[in-house]
């Protein structure tokens, strides 16, 4: 994979985990967390063992098929079996290559549930369980799922979690599942710098539209935009994409091939701008995210430093612009306190760049 290097969360997560410890991993976005526990999992793997031994929760589809990508990509030469179990398609592919027998299965609660209950899964012989964006897996809407999955796992097996945010609140849950565990706490000064730049443009809400597709007519690279709701996201995309923007649109209530075609779409350059819902926001890595924008304020400090987290990866430079507008202020200084910093305010005062020719995608 060309990397020979490893970053600060693999050099102190790696071996503690091929020791068979429990751990807590957190590192900012773009610092290598998968590579962190995906390693030790094809290492510890005995292929000549029967049972799914390994068993990797995250809370997206798309962080998912990421994930899974990896391990089957170091997997390869241990000849290592990977199951990918998410929604949005037949359960009929998935148990059968259940019934094949796995080494490794990576899914969403949901969907590991159903398989659970249907008897195509078994978690008997599970060795490690890895949480993957713990913080959004221990939350209220996930923590009932995640809770009755370890239920059936074995109480002597090894558990690790890993994200970019760790709240107070997620170690306190997590110590009824782990034992003694490690923590590695990885500070954002001890990676090469992110160089992430961050502006908020103070606006009244009707300049907003204007102001984004003015950034956008300026871009270098790709984008990705943020919105709040699903229904917000879809009608911003139509509106750029009336406009002749090549741009795609990623939310929870499209088909499982319209998202994945989105995210192909994007990562290839095809169509560099996305406006997506958080969705997008944990785990996604795609190289080139020249510039996040908050088109929208997400709802807590943890989701901000994810969204932004898509740009400015493994010491890349990379830009954040939020839009902020007087309702919007409130909320904008909760984040910053929890952040423990303020964010440099500026006027939208983006003069029209020269537009450049629009390729319009077709239907």
């Amino acid at each position: 994979m060309s990397i020979s290097i490893p970053t600060p969360i693999q050099v102190q997560a790696i071996p503690a985990l091929l020791q068979g410890r429990d751990l807590v991993g957190q590192a900012r976005t773009g610092s290598g967390k998968t590579l962190a526990f995906a390693l030790p999992i094809v290492e510890r793997c005995d292929v000549s063992a029967s049972g799914v031994q390994a068993l990797v929760l995250v809370p997206t589809r798309e962080l998912a098929i990421q994930v899974a990508s990896v391990i089957r990509q170091i997997g390869i030469a241990s000849r290592v079996q990977v199951t990918l179990l998410h929604g949005g398609k037949s359960l009929v592919p998935e148990r059968q290559a259940l019934a094949r027998g796995t080494h490794v299965v990576v899914g969403t609660p949901g969907r590991i549930l159903d398989h659970l209950r249907q008897e195509s899964l078994s978690l008997r012989q599970l060795r490690i369980l890895v949480l993957d964006e713990a913080d959004e897996m221990l939350d209220r809407g996930f923590a009932p799922d995640v809770e009755r999955i370890i239920a059936l796992t074995p109480a002597r097996r090894q558990t690790a979690l890993f994200s970019a945010t760790i709240p107070e609140w997620v170690s306190t849950t997590a110590a009824r599942h782990l034992r003694n565990p490690v923590s590695v706490h990885v500070d954002p000064e001890q990676l090469p710098p992110a160089e992430i730049e961050h502006v908020v443009y103070e606006m009244e809400p009707a300049a907003k539209l204007d102001t984004l597709t003015r950034l956008l007519d300026r871009r270098d690279g790709s984008i990705l935009v943020f919105g709040r709701t699903k229904h917000g996201v879809k009608k911003l995309a139509r509106q750029l994409l009336s406009q002749g923007y090549p741009v795609g649109a990623l939310q929870g209530n499209l088909s499982q091939g319209a998202r994945e075609r989105a995210v192909a779409a994007f990562r290839s350059g095809e169509l560099p701008i996305l406006c997506a819902t958080n969705v997008a926001a944990r785990g996604l890595d795609i190289e080139g995210i020249g510039q996040v924008i908050n088109y929208e304020l997400p709802e807590s400090a943890e989701l901000f430093t994810h969204r932004v987290g898509r740009t400015g990866r493994m010491g890349r430079r990379g830009e954040a612009v939020t839009f902020v507008t007087p309702d919007d202020a409130p909320k904008l200084k909760q984040i910053e306190r929890k952040l423990g910093r303020r964010l440099p305010r500026s006027a939208p005062s983006l003069p029209r760049a020269p537009i450049p020719t629009r390729r319009v995608p077709r239907p």
